[in-house]
């Protein structure tokens, strides 16, 4: 019996992979839970500006990485 396993390519897993640790370092940097976190930054913008940054983020200290998040999030009405 053939199984029909999909697997993502090498460029989605490092994306997925990135996303999941940085939401993990913003979280910590915060001090919130993973998804108090990935709640927040979806509300305001940071989920879609990780998504859409990422290959430039991921070549960041994260700690940098974090900050930008937090710029964009700030500039949509995040806490400041």
């Amino acid at each position: 019996m053939e199984e029909n396993v999909k697997t993502l390519d090498k460029e989605t897993d490092d994306k997925v992979s990135f996303v999941t640790f940085i939401i993990g370092e913003f979280a910590r940097t915060y001090r919130m839970n993973r998804q108090q976190a990935y709640l927040y930054l979806k509300q305001y913008g940071g989920l879609k500006y990780l998504f859409d940054c990422w290959w430039a983020l991921h070549t960041d200290n994260p700690i940098v990485a974090v900050r930008d998040i937090n710029q964009v999030c700030e500039s949509n009405g995040g806490m400041q």
